[in-house]
């Protein structure tokens, strides 16, 4: 062969190899934003949760399809693989722990529950030793059961036929063997419903600490876990209620998480509802998003996940509302897009306060060097609203992400809100508020970044609907209006007696009663196959929470729970994983490589005409 020829064959090599070599790998996900915010059943869409940036998820572990062919098997609906891709993506893993199989079944209870946790016939003891251990180092924090509180054996909730005292001991059979099994275990209380029976919370505590060996295992909970829907009003009361029941039986303070919260929509015309409980339009939805992130914060809950990220089949018959963010075929509902916002401009904050609750919700958020306001009408008329300034600009952002500077004026920001549609009424007020605009400025010597934690959200698609919808399916338009699209009903259930209150005892806590509870949850089952069947239910999650005030957070409460950075990957209670970014762009490496091809040509070519004029 000629060496020139070899040298161009060996230059061709080179490069081919030099770019396969150099191509980008796989980038990894772009970090969750902030560890607060969280989305249940992430792994159905990973790639959507990482266009959420949200940073923690729920998995649920129900017993009867995990060992469904005895104690030795472990079947669970969702596969080690995704578990891994949701750790790998950067969101922290909790495991709700709920059911009986048939093989257990003892009128409904697990077989052995009343025996020690330790003795080996107790078979609820030895499903959570399986999964706490067989997950140790992945799943850190563990529901227990959900929404125990119901009581009627025909609701679709229905879950524990056992009394309260039953329930105490599967509470603290599980504490015991899980922080045996992983002493960095962090066991949540069960999501109770409230609305069911508002005295239940108190009964359970009351069992609780009359065991006398209840303080030496931390009340046998460390958070707290709340399931609350449609109402921002209601989300903040509630959360406080939570706390007060607490502090009422003199337990140290716990975190709360607020697990499950959304508002579905009625009048989505890919899954329409009949028997609503709360009439609410697609565009409400998006709009209730924000409100309830805002006054969960406010309230003192410590994270906050919507349930749920997309609908699967087998959701109808399990729920008589669509609670995705995701439609059944991957297509965003305006509610994704308004929470993918609202999770980059909520990011940070170090402390909440809810100033104003009259025609207008009115939440501030501390942020460090600039402050947040998340301002929303509370009525059908347009609000306009002045926010003392402490800058000579701010940036307003719509509910959609878009931008604009403002200035003040007389040492005053004036923000106009539309008016809120209004279709379902709570008292004097819309049950959910207008549009959400954010006002965005600098405190005195500070600075408000160019772009929010995780950088801006990326502009929502369309799919041939009016210009400026996030959804072509959506009438997003309809939320700069003044006048609701559909007249309130009359007959529809209001919660006048919660606008106001924030009940801390059993006494007040009966006077929101009459607000049905949002979610289904399958009934168990002694038919295993029925259980798999069913889709898993919303479900809540207890997780550290803040001492809760009337109106603040204070900033040295949630300092412990936050990342240091809000666009660390390494969240407090996740695995950490090593991300390693490519040290140089593709094209820089792709131009190595010919440099050194083009060296090596030259040195061959040298050679081959040195061998040709040697003597």
């Amino acid at each position: 062969m000629k060496f020139w020829k070899l040298s161009l064959c060996l230059l061709v090599s080179l490069i081919i190899v030099g770019s396969a070599t150099a191509a980008p790998a796989e980038r990894p996900a772009a970090a969750p934003v902030d560890a607060r915010f969280g989305i249940v059943e992430s792994y159905v869409n990973s790639a959507e949760a990482n266009n959420l940036g949200v940073a923690w998820t729920r998995v649920r572990f129900q017993w009867a399809e995990v060992q469904v062919g005895g104690p030795g098997t472990w079947t669970p609906r969702v596969s080690d693989a995704q578990i891994n891709n949701e750790i790998a993506n950067g969101r922290t893993v909790v495991g709700l722990l709920i059911g009986v199989p048939d093989w257990a079944w003892n009128n409904g209870l697990p077989a052995g529950l009343n025996l020690p946790h330790d003795d080996p016939n107790n078979t609820w003891a030895n499903f959570v030793r399986e999964a706490v251990g067989r997950y140790n180092g992945r799943i850190r924090h563990w529901i227990i059961w959900n929404e125990p509180d119901i009581n009627d054996p025909n609701a679709p909730g229905f879950t524990w036929p056992g009394s309260t005292q039953d329930f105490l001991q599967l509470q603290r059979t599980a504490y015991l063997v899980a922080k045996e099994t992983n002493p960095n275990a962090v066991i949540h209380l069960p999501a109770f419903t409230y609305f069911w029976n508002p005295n239940y919370i108190y009964q359970f505590l009351d069992v609780v600490v009359a065991d006398p060996a209840a303080p030496e295992h931390n009340y046998y909970f460390d958070a707290i876990t709340a399931h609350l829907y449609f109402q921002p009003d209601s989300v903040f009361s509630l959360i406080q209620t939570f706390y007060g029941a607490v502090q009422s039986r003199g337990i140290p303070w716990k975190p709360l998480w607020l697990v499950e919260t959304n508002a579905p929509p009625s009048n989505d015309p890919a899954w329409p509802v009949a028997n609503w409980t709360f009439q609410v339009t697609l565009d409400e939805q998006a709009a209730y998003i924000p409100q309830a992130l805002a006054v969960a914060m406010a309230a003192g809950a410590q994270r906050i996940a919507i349930y749920k990220l997309q609908d699967i089949p087998g959701d109808e018959a399990a729920n008589p509302e669509p609670f995705g963010l995701l439609r059944m075929d991957g297509s965003r509902r305006p509610a994704f897009n308004s929470y993918q916002v609202a999770i980059r401009y909520l990011a940070g904050a170090q402390g909440a306060r809810r100033e104003r609750w009259n025609e207008v919700g009115q939440v501030r958020l501390d942020q460090g060097t600039y402050t947040t306001h998340v301002l929303f009408s509370r009525l059908p008329a347009p609000q306009q609203v002045e926010i003392e300034a402490t800058a000579n600009t701010a940036v307003l952002v719509d509910m959609w992400g878009g931008r604009r500077t403002i200035s003040a004026q007389n040492g005053l920001f004036k923000v106009d809100l539309p008016g809120a549609l209004c279709v379902q009424t709570a008292g004097d007020y819309c049950m959910i508020g207008g549009a959400v605009q954010y006002l965005v400025q600098a405190k005195e010597g500070g600075s408000v970044p160019s772009a929010p934690p995780g950088g801006n959200a990326p502009p929502p698609p369309t799919t041939g609907g009016a210009t400026g919808t996030p959804d072509g399916t959506a009438t997003s338009a309809a939320l700069s209006t003044a006048v609701p699209t559909t007249t309130p009903d009359p007959n529809a259930p209001t919660s006048a007696a919660i606008l106001t209150a924030v009940p801390t005892t059993e006494a007040t806590a009966t006077a929101v009663t009459n607000t049905p509870r949002p979610t289904n949850t399958p009934r168990p089952t002694r038919t295993p196959t029925a259980t798999i069947t069913a889709t898993p239910a919303p479900t809540e999650t207890a997780v550290p929470a803040i001492t809760p005030s009337p109106t603040a957070i204070r900033a040295t409460e949630i300092a412990e729970l936050l990342p240091t950075s809000t666009t660390s990957t390494a969240w407090a209670d996740s695995t950490e994983l090593n991300r390693s970014e490519q040290a140089q762009p593709p094209a820089a490496n792709n131009l190595s490589f010919l440099f050194i091809g083009g060296g090596l040509l030259l040195a061959v070519g040298l050679g081959g005409w040195w061998w040709r004029s040697r003597p």
